[in-house]
């Protein structure tokens, strides 16, 4: 009897433990849940298949068989691919991705060859200038990001980067910062998106591996940067300080701990009741003919924001995050397997091919500010 119930004992002990260890990995597995229970096969196809289409459209096309690298399809596409590469198991590029990066690498190494993409005896001044100082950004963002993962930087990253200082204003209140396309389409092309453009030059050269941002060539050119973010004149935007917030997790010695501190807390505020935050309310965005972009959440501003948040080192769990979280899983669109956003300046068909300008964008920063948490949770 005592042998039976100490076996029984035994068989209770264990059950317990079971239980518990059972309990505490439904927990830990529900606390994960807002960064894992996402389509990510349907997010890669959707963002394949724009970056394809965007590729060959006619419109996008450049000389040397190039394409414009876009800030709301191309560039997005450079960052957000690679991640869901190693999630779904996949093997070197896609056929998309190769032709992306083969443009950059054509574009950088025949930079004095190739022509503006808005050359001003076509779009009128400064478009040319424009045209160089937005494209050198991005091409050197689209690098690092990609030497980032292999951990080596490129020849042509390094000369990325000298056609990106070479194009730095010296002189002004603009030094420091970059010529930008302005054709008054908010957010990313219009009237004070300068700011935007260097603060993903600052995240360009934070992410550049070999220790790029210390090295001397970037010395100068990057004092002149952060000085730049930090004191330009003007009221800060709140997408100015979003970007900001992700620059200075790349780059050191942007903001300090009291500084990074009260920028957390001023896009906290802005977060609405359920979990997102609202593009509109980010700057001053107005339409063109009496169009008002839907107000509420947005698949951009909360993906970006949230990435920007957690690259911050804001904890998935904590300040509102696991709400933006769950917001994003439960906002991707179960056929297409994008995040919907809307356009700031003009009535768009949701579904026509630029009306899904903004969702490009919005489905890659939801696929990093994921795959973000996730790494963080793991």
């Amino acid at each position: 009897m005592r042998s039976f119930a100490k076996r029984q004992s035994l068989v209770l002990a264990c059950m317990l433990t079971i239980g518990s260890a059972a309990t505490h990995a439904g927990l830990e597995a529900q606390s994960r849940a807002p960064a894992a229970n996402w389509n990510r096969r349907a997010a890669a196809a959707f963002l394949d298949a724009r970056m394809s289409w965007w590729s060959s459209w006619p419109v996008a096309r450049r000389d040397h068989d190039t394409a414009c690298l876009s800030c709301h399809t191309a560039a997005p596409y450079a960052l957000a691919r690679p991640v869901l590469r190693d999630a779904l198991g996949e093997v070197g590029m896609t056929v998309p991705e190769a032709r992306l990066f083969g443009d950059v690498r054509k574009r950088v190494t025949l930079w004095t060859e190739t022509e503006p993409s808005y050359p001003d005896q076509a779009f009128g001044l400064p478009k040319s200038s424009e045209s160089r100082g937005t494209e050198a950004i991005l091409n050197a963002l689209v690098l690092a990001s990609r030497d980032a993962r292999e951990g080596r930087l490129a020849t042509e990253t390094r000369q990325a980067f000298e056609n990106l200082w070479k194009l730095q204003f010296t002189r002004r209140a603009e030094s420091g910062g970059w010529a930008w396309l302005n054709f008054d389409l908010a957010p990313w092309e219009s009237e004070g998106a300068a700011y935007f453009g260097a603060a993903l030059a600052a995240v360009a050269a934070g992410i550049a591996p070999e220790g790029y941002a210390a090295s001397e060539d970037a010395e100068e050119p990057l004092g002149m940067l952060r000085a730049h973010l930090l004191e330009s004149p003007g009221p800060r935007l709140p997408l100015d300080r979003v970007m900001l917030l992700w620059a200075s997790a790349e780059l050191p010695g942007l903001l300090n701990e009291d500084e990074k501190r009260s920028t957390i807390a001023a896009i906290q505020n802005m977060q609405n009741g359920d979990g997102g935050w609202s593009l509109t309310s980010m700057g001053p965005w107005e339409g063109r003919d009496g169009y008002a972009a839907p107000r509420g959440s947005d698949g951009y501003a909360t993906a970006l924001t949230t990435y920007a948040l957690l690259r911050a080192g804001v904890r998935p769990d904590r300040d509102g995050l696991g709400r933006a979280l769950e917001w994003l899983v439960g906002h991707q669109d179960p056929t297409s397997g994008r995040w919907p956003s809307s356009s700031l300046n003009r009535e768009r068909e949701p579904e026509s091919e630029r009306g899904l300008f903004m969702s490009d964008a919005a489905t890659a920063f939801a696929v990093l500010a994921l795959a973000q948490a996730r790494a963080v949770q793991e």
